[in-house]
């Protein structure tokens, strides 16, 4: 049974429409992460659910409850916020205990929960400190214990690795991974970054200017992408679009796809259509026979794997990646492939 319910949720501010007919079911347990690029509305639709905005129509339910004229302390959620939102002038032990103290919790459970939590994110040694004296990392495991002492039904997050370095956003994640196993909370996590989204989801729900584009599990959006926006927005580096046309063959049951040199079987489309053909950079092969050539203008060896882009006569621009290191040159010339089976037809 679903844990949160989204029906035909839309909101406008003024004549924007920001958010139009999502309608999403999320399991108890499930760790669901909304991803897209800046602006698509993914904030918006988390903020609605913890209770920060209204709806302009559509329902929401919690746990069974519809929840759309509930206040957000009655809705048994907890957000955890992308600027931590911490009192400066209260320790952290405070910081955690300031909504169970305004719920009329005891002294005694209070303190239970906050060392509990402080033990769960290994801080018990941080407890009477300020926030001024933490790191940015420390003050994120502080804003998340605060969540993890109201014990919700959904734990939100919105962007909470946004403002720490590389180093310490992998580390954080990491954490964040750990904490949701252990817990095994209903989590909601919002990101514009895909690495987040691929390792931390359980679910992802990719969303397109207020539109979900598709749900599903990291590795089938990845694989199995229902459109061109999906596929071009996972993967890194991304995948590599160009045109193609259906063509008639008396080799395929069906129809195949004649382009940059390859065929490909669609049962989808007919002979004649105009197609957008993609291939993920990790499927293209350097192959000295191969039925397309392009000139190397720009190398990227980034020690684990190298990247190349390379430029075709007719203009099209390939990104190709390989985890070998390459001994290859800007203004090289080469050949190279793919196998047809691992394109993409739109």
């Amino acid at each position: 049974m679903a844990q949160l319910q989204l029906k035909d949720v839309n909101k406008s501010f003024g004549d924007v429409h920001v958010i139009k007919n999502v309608d999403l079911e999320i399991n108890k347990g499930e760790f669901v992460v909304f991803v897209g690029p800046s602006g698509c509305g993914k904030s918006t639709l988390l903020r609605m659910i913890a209770g920060l905005e209204t709806l302009t129509s559509g329902e929401i339910s919690i746990a069974d409850r519809l929840v759309m004229d509930l206040p957000p302390s009655k809705r048994g959620i907890a957000m955890v916020f992308q600027s931590y939102a911490l009192y400066p002038h209260m320790t952290v032990y405070n910081n955690m205990a300031f909504s169970l103290d305004l719920q009329g919790f005891s002294k005694s459970e209070i303190n239970e929960r906050v060392t509990e939590a402080a033990k769960i994110l290994q801080m018990e040694h941080l407890l009477d400190r300020r926030p001024a004296a933490l790191s940015g990392g420390q003050r994120q495991r502080v804003a998340i214990g605060r969540a993890i002492v109201r014990d919700p039904e959904v734990f939100l997050f919105d962007e909470p690795l946004s403002n720490l370095d590389a180093a310490l956003r992998h580390d954080t994640r990491v954490e964040i991974s750990k904490l949701h196993r252990q817990l095994g909370a209903t989590t909601i996590y919002v990101t514009h970054d895909q690495v987040e989204a691929m390792t931390l989801a359980d679910k992802i729900v990719v969303l397109k200017e207020g539109r979900v584009m598709q749900v599903g599990s990291p590795m089938e959006l990845f694989n199995q992408p229902e459109n061109e926006f999906v596929a071009g927005f996972l993967g890194s580096p991304k995948m590599n679009f160009f045109d193609g046309q259906l063509v008639g063959s008396a080799d395929f049951q069906g129809d195949d796809v004649s382009a940059q040199g390859a065929r490909l079987v669609s049962t989808e489309k007919s002979a004649g259509d105009n197609v957008k053909l993609g291939i993920r950079p990790q499927h293209l092969v350097i192959d000295e026979q191969g039925a397309l050539a392009g000139n190397v203008t720009l190398v990227e060896r980034l020690g684990t794997e190298t990247i190349l882009e390379l430029l075709t006569p007719g203009g099209t621009l390939f990104r190709f990646a390989s985890a070998e290191s390459l001994d290859v040159e800007v203004g090289q010339d080469l050949r190279f492939s793919f196998d047809a089976a691992q394109a993409h037809i739109f």
